[in-house]
């Protein structure tokens, strides 16, 4: 079997791209989200019950506790781990040395940090599975990076350990986790949208935050849709078990199949940093052959009897096998037809709810099985790797980290069984007490969530909009218009991915119901009122651009509308929309409705805000790092990260690229004869320093 250590290796780097552009992203939010001015202070959060620090520390793991040591308060201190973490996931990107277990926790506890804190507007599922990869590339991450990957005796490298496979295989059964369970909540929600294929006809424009390209996709034929929808149930549901296929052209072309949705997402849709994650945690089902483009297979001579060359055909006739009932089984289950006079694909469900949740309670326990299998043929390889160290001191190393990293892989298979049962009750409630009492002890530290996303198609008729509108005496209406949701119809819509402006993201889920099941819109509305300037810059991060940027609104209303794509043809129109009710009524400072709803909500502060800090070293470097930052738009802040770390890998390829007269030097070294055993004693040191540069020259083979 191939090896893992360059997909290894390009998870870490994905780990670390993402780690950075989430810590960028909050950076720039976190004065109007969680400031002592913000909507949600997050001081709040933070307050001493009284418990020991340890226990204190268990029950809210946060670093975030500490900060009044170095004269911060609470919002400083997100601006601070923000920072460090931005600035860490940037070294590990550049430098290979600094991909280490020491740093990827830094990283991962930082986060974890944040989040504690983060309320509601880090509840969202990306956040958790960044925890949750977080804490497996710590896993995954060696103690220390070698400089360079030495020959070992025997063609085995130097620096490889018989463990190193094993975290990296709990990345593969995130990836399986986070897929099956995204296909199949799509149907156990009953959605009607789903079921009637018809989803992705609202989805495009009913999404959170969507892109220029998905209003052409949106209208895109009926017929697409629905194929494209067989298509994405094929993917999610039908497709991850070949994750752990023993045929490797199996795993790959399951790593393409899922590529392919994540970039269609990416491009129709503004996720933010999730579906880039999801991408990194495909790596785990590449191998060292397949990203070197090596075609050893090319190479080999032909079987000379016939027996073994129909052996060596069977691989190919399984993946044949497997691809044909994979084919056969969509057509079943989804009534494909082909109508070759409109050029058309018709496609229907042709299953009922209660068939599938027979069929999903008969298959969620064997897809548990097939992932301990999976991982006792790791544990076992790696046991097998382990009997070929050499030297006993080695081997004594060896043996303690396959037993701490043995336990740990095992011990977090285990405690991701309890959220991934989650899709079928049944199931879950026959699990291992000692699971659950596992997981139980460890919820809070998020080292295994359940997913399931777009479990139903929400705006069926006509995408909620909640349009802010302010006032200075209370008849002459103006729209505040925000930067990245919708709202001027003339608009088109904006790409910020992997930015995710969290306001904005909020606004989208507050349209969904009344505003009373969203608290934080009181708060945002208090603060518009006042004039907050880090909550205007959520809105408008160029204040001259906000409509009462030089006095603030004497009144603010919330309006509900009903927005859809224009049709084409429409020139200068992005959108249409529809008046619906009045979604927040006409408040003014002092107002007894607004003081009521704050009272509800207890977002009344009347605590004076304390003025830790302000005076510091550290509070006043935060501030200058702020005040440099600031004039710069949060997507042109992660794009300007993003291309100084491609430039800079460039640079260093270009750098680090051997001359090729050097090369040729080292392909005559490795082809040089060696020294006759029966020499001279003169000609020794030479023979010997010729082997040593010739050595030093060679390129380490992996081992297969």
């Amino acid at each position: 079997m191939a090896g893992s250590r360059l997909p290894r290796q390009l998870f870490l780097q994905g780990v670390a791209a993402v780690y950075m552009c989430a810590f960028a992203s909050l950076y720039t939010q976190i004065p109007g989200l969680y400031g002592t001015e913000g909507i949600l202070p997050a001081r709040k959060t933070l307050r001493p019950q009284g418990k020991g620090c340890w226990q204190q520390l268990w029950e809210s793991p946060t670093l975030l506790w500490e900060v009044p040591r170095l004269g911060l308060d609470t919002a400083q201190g997100l601006e601070l781990l923000s920072l460090l973490g931005t600035l860490l996931a940037l070294g590990a990107l550049l430098l290979r040395q600094l991909r280490n277990l020491l740093i990827y926790l830094l990283l991962w506890v930082a986060y974890l940090s944040v989040c504690q804190v983060g309320q509601v507007f880090l509840y969202f599922q990306w956040d958790s599975l960044l925890l949750e990869t977080g804490f497996l590339a710590v896993l995954v991450a060696p103690v220390r990076q070698h400089p360079h990957h030495k020959q070992a005796p025997q063609g085995r490298l130097a620096g490889a350990s018989p463990h190193e496979g094993l975290p990296f295989w709990l990345v593969r059964w995130l990836l399986f986790r986070l897929m099956f369970a995204s296909g199949v909540v799509k149907l156990t929600s009953r959605c009607p949208a789903w079921w009637g294929l018809t989803a992705l006809t609202y989805h495009y424009e009913t999404q959170c935050l969507p892109t220029p390209a998905a209003w052409f996709a949106h209208h895109l034929p009926v017929w697409l849709h629905k194929l494209s929808v067989v298509a994405t149930f094929l993917i999610e549901i039908a497709v991850p078990p070949l994750f752990f296929a023993p045929l490797r052209r199996l795993r790959l072309a399951a790593f393409y199949s899922q590529v392919l949705l994540q970039v269609l997402i990416i491009i129709t849709g503004n996720y933010n940093f999730f579906n880039l994650l999801t991408l990194v945690l495909t790596t785990a089902l590449l191998d060292d052959e397949h990203l070197a483009a090596k075609c050893n297979s090319g190479c080999k001579k032909m079987p000379p009897s016939w027996p073994r060359a129909l052996l060596a055909m069977l691989p190919l006739q399984l993946e044949l096998t497997v691809y044909g009932l994979l084919a056969c089984g969509t057509m079943y289950c989804f009534g494909l037809e082909v109508d070759w006079r409109q050029h058309t694909v018709h496609s229907r469900t042709t299953f009922t709810f209660h068939q599938f949740s027979q069929w999903l309670k008969m298959v969620t326990l064997p897809t548990m099985w097939l992932g301990a299998v999976s991982l006792a043929w790791e544990l076992l390889t790696a046991l097998w790797r382990w009997t070929q160290v050499r030297g006993w001191l080695r081997k004594l190393y060896a043996a303690v980290q396959l037993s701490v990293f043995g336990t740990a892989t095992v011990a977090l298979f285990m405690i991701s069984l309890v959220p991934y049962s989650y899709v079928e009750p049944s199931t879950h409630g026959r699990l291992w007490t000692g699971a659950h009492r596992l997981f139980g002890a460890v919820e809070h530290l998020q080292l295994a969530n359940s997913y399931g996303l777009f479990r139903r198609m929400t705006g069926l008729g006509g995408r909620p909009e909640v349009v802010l509108e302010g006032s200075y005496d209370g008849r002459h209406w103006t729209e505040i218009e925000f930067m990245y949701k919708p709202g001027n119809m003339s608009r088109p819509p904006p790409i910020v991915v992997p930015h995710q402006p969290r306001l904005d993201w909020q606004m989208w889920f507050a349209a969904l119901g009344p505003h009373s099941h969203s608290p934080w819109f009181t708060s945002l509305v208090l603060r518009l009122l006042q004039g907050q300037e880090p909550v205007i810059r959520l809105i408008q991060n160029d204040v001259a651009r906000y409509p009462f940027h030089k006095h603030p609104p004497t009144y603010v209303r919330a309006q509900l509308y009903k927005y859809w794509f224009s049709q084409p043809g429409t020139q200068g129109q992005w959108w249409r929309r529809q008046w619906v009710e009045e979604f927040f009524p006409t408040v003014t400072l002092g107002d007894p409705t607004l003081d009521m709803l704050l009272r509800q909500f207890g977002l009344q502060d009347k605590s004076s805000p304390r003025a830790r800090g302000a005076n510091t070293t550290l509070a006043r470097a935060l501030h200058w790092a702020r005040k440099q930052l600031s004039p710069l738009e949060a997507p042109t802040l992660l794009w300007g990260l993003l291309v100084t770390v491609g430039a800079i890998r460039v640079m260093q390829a270009l750098l680090g690229a051997p001359s090729p007269q050097s090369s040729r030097l080292a392909k005559e070294g490795k082809h040089r004869p060696a020294a006759k055993k029966d020499s001279g004693t003169a000609s020794r040191p030479t023979a010997s320093a010729s082997s040593n540069s010739s050595s030093s020259s060679q390129t380490p083979r992996h081992k297969e």
